[in-house]
């Protein structure tokens, strides 16, 4: 892998690898669902925790 680059821009920053590595897990298989969360029903367990999260943190 090339080295990094770092963006002190405006806006989206860098993210560290790991939390890179770790969204491309869950990507493909959503806490082991067989599924990525972008492939769920948004009426589905999985989704509809997710949107639960998301609105207590606003």
């Amino acid at each position: 892998m090339t080295e990094r680059v770092h963006n002190f821009s405006a806006g989206p920053c860098t993210l560290p690898l790991s939390v890179l590595e770790e969204s491309q897990a869950e990507f493909v298989d959503y806490h082991g669902a067989g599924m990525s969360l972008i492939e769920m029903s948004h009426r589905g367990k999985h989704f509809v925790a997710v949107h639960e999260e998301a609105i207590d943190l606003v």
